[in-house]
Parts: C-alpha cells; structure tokens; sequence
C-alpha cells in the first residue's frame, strides 16, 4: 500500500499463508527508498497495490512479522478477496 498524496512514500506488505498463520502478517515496511523498493517488487511480481492512508497508517506502527489485529480482519479480507478475483480473472483470461 502506498501514500497517494505526494507526501513521502510509505509501503507495507503483507503476506498470507494459511498454513502457517491464522491471520496475514507483515511482511516488509518502510517509508522513502524503502517504500519504493517495496512498490516496485510489488510491480515487478504483478502484486497488486491498494492505496488506502488510513489503513497503511494503521499497518505501519505495527513489526515485522506481526500478524494484523482482529479490527483490520474484514478490511484486509476484502483486500485479498479482490486480489484473488484478479488472479482468477487472469488465469480465465489465460485459458482463452
């Protein structure tokens, strides 16, 4: 996610893997280069991006490899929700 507001870029990544955890983690934060490291492997993997402030204001304060908190459970579902309807929609596009 990142800061739309020509501010200084902030990123988080999270990172979801049913097997290990109950809930997505943090998987890398920072603001500035950082940031923009973050973004620009997220491009380069075709991981989409959400731009939402509140919300990466909320997943800054929290450490690497924390697990989100229950509050952001139905914001974050909606998230991945809509990112695997992407990649759902991609492989369909795929087998054409």
């Amino acid at each position: 996610m990142k800061n739309p507001e020509g501010k200084r870029k902030k990123a988080v990544a999270l990172k979801y893997d049913k097997n290990k955890s109950y809930a997505p983690v943090v998987n890398a934060k920072g603001a500035g280069l950082v940031a923009e490291n973050i973004l620009e492997e997220a491009q380069k993997n075709d991981i989409p991006i959400q731009e939402d402030p509140a919300l990466l204001e909320l997943l800054m304060e929290m450490e690497i490899n924390e697990s989100i908190p229950e509050e952001l459970y139905e914001v974050i579902a909606e998230i991945l929700a809509h990112v695997y309807r992407l990649h759902e929609g991609e492989k369909a596009g795929l087998k054409k």
